[in-house]
């Protein structure tokens, strides 16, 4: 909503009230014409929500709360706000009390929320990349598309949220208690496909904390750590995948396992004396490949 000096400053030409009106209804963000300076009323909102409420209208919300907004900042209490949609990048709300604040939309990239309480607090489609959440209690908070890429969460209460449909992509320390083996497995082979295998096998090693016979999540470590160079713990991890497909009468996870572990331990052999070949190690390559594919494909 423009202000009256700004309107002021965008006189197009003299307007009479019908025709004000009309052009507020079909732009109501925007007021480009006013009334004739000797008819000139003062256009706050206060008086322009009167005028438009006599003709049965209602102006457009904004987006957020500037008195709430404006009081966060000054005094990081700030509980059952509605920040819809603030802008608040690299802001300091360490230690901030924000339970049940309304975050939805809000941008909080790289802000330091390092203790802050954001306990029932909706972040459904905030951006919260980068953000320090160190020791943060977010339980119960509505992470529905919250981008948590590269956010650091070591420490953070995630209590009764559901991280299914959050961007958690370079998160640091989430809690294993914050996903499920499924959640902590799909999250491994997204860091896989960008080649952060490190960050691949962090969450593996969670999954198979919560289900120690998750055999999918075997094969898909086995698969990073061929990638990081540790045949012989890609091979261990291949062999345990194996065993599980086999006990849970998975035939094609079987096979494929089995294949991927016979294919390195010919590359080795050859290795051992002393012929190996371009053209094997392609091959090992292509097996890795192609049981990622069978996992990336929803394989079990």
């Amino acid at each position: 909503m423009l202000s009256y000096h700004e309107a002021i400053a965008r006189v197009i030409r003299p307007i009479t009230p019908t025709l004000f009106i009309k052009q507020l209804l079909s732009s109501p963000e925007t007021v480009v014409y006013i009334l004739p300076i000797k008819a000139m009323i003062k256009i706050t909102s206060i008086s322009l929500t009167a005028l438009l409420t006599g003709f049965g209208l209602v102006l457009p919300v904004r987006a957020e709360n500037l008195a709430h907004l404006s009081q966060l900042l000054s005094t990081k209490q700030c509980q059952l706000c509605d920040l819809t949609g603030s802008g608040l990048v690299m802001a300091d709300l360490s230690g901030a009390s924000l339970i049940g604040a309304n975050l939805a939309g809000a941008n909080l990239s790289q802000a330091n929320l390092a203790g802050a309480d954001l306990r029932g607090a909706n972040l459904t489609g905030a951006s919260l990349y980068g953000a320090n959440l160190t020791g943060a209690n977010l339980s119960s908070a509505i992470l529905a598309g919250t981008d948590l890429r590269d956010s650091y969460l070591t420490n953070a209460n995630l209590t009764g949220t559901n991280l299914a449909n959050a961007y958690v992509q370079g998160a640091k320390g989430i809690s294993q208690t914050a996903g499920t083996p499924e959640l902590f497995y799909g999250w491994g082979l997204i860091e896989t496909k960008e080649g952060n295998y490190q960050e691949a096998i962090a969450h593996h090693n969670k999954a198979l904390i919560l289900d120690s016979e998750f055999a999918p999540a075997y094969l898909a470590r086995g698969y990073a750590l061929l990638r990081l160079g540790n045949e012989n713990g890609a091979v261990l991890n291949a062999k345990m995948a194996s065993q599980l497909y086999e006990k849970q009468e998975n035939t094609q996870g079987k096979e494929l396992a089995e294949s991927f572990v016979e294919n390195i331990e010919a590359m080795q052999e050859a290795r051992r004396k002393g012929g190996g070949t371009p053209g094997l190690d392609n091959i090992v390559r292509g097996v890795a490949s192609l049981a990622l594919r069978f996992l990336l494909q929803g394989g079990f």
